[in-house]
């Protein structure tokens, strides 16, 4: 079955503009943790409520996993960055990004009743921006704008070309 990809202008123009912005986003946090002389997600783990607590418990235990967590929390943000602005493999940008906020929100969740440390900017009550990103990112992986504008449509021609060749 084919899928059919109609969008108004305006509709593209949204959403690769979104795509670009949260690729922007992504990419700046993850260079920012490599340029930050030993930057380490410990803070943000140490400070985890809720469900998730007792896996970062685990992590921060373990400075081997923490090194691990660090090195993948970093590089994962500047792929998805990429992916995201480049529209490259942009479905795994979008799942994989809204997975890792998703995760992020379900550590330090606003939720009543668990109090932090470190303030936050805003104010929020269980929706904070990092969830909102988050459902954004899946709009995102559901209408793959980058078949038409990005990398992603040198992908398709080189399936359409192997699959051509098959026939």
């Amino acid at each position: 079955m084919k899928e059919t990809k109609i969008f108004t202008t305006l509709q593209l123009t949204s959403l690769v503009t979104l795509r670009f912005l949260i690729g922007w986003h992504f990419l700046y946090e993850g260079f920012s943790k490599v340029l930050i002389p030993n930057w380490s997600s410990f803070g943000f783990l140490k400070e985890s409520k809720w469900i998730l607590s007792g896996f970062a418990q685990f992590i921060l235990a373990h400075d081997n996993v923490l090194s691990v967590v660090n090195f993948l929390n970093t590089w994962g943000l500047i792929a998805i960055g990429l992916g995201l602005i480049f529209g490259l493999f942009t479905r795994l940008a979008s799942v994989s990004g809204a997975l890792l906020l998703f995760f992020y929100w379900a550590m330090n969740p606003p939720l009543i009743g668990l109090e932090y440390s470190v303030p936050t900017e805003g104010n929020y009550l269980v929706i904070s921006k990092t969830l909102i990103e988050s459902v954004a990112l899946v709009v995102l992986a559901v209408f793959p704008t980058s078949s038409i504008f990005g990398l992603d449509i040198f992908i398709e021609k080189f399936k359409n070309f192997k699959k051509n060749r098959k026939e």
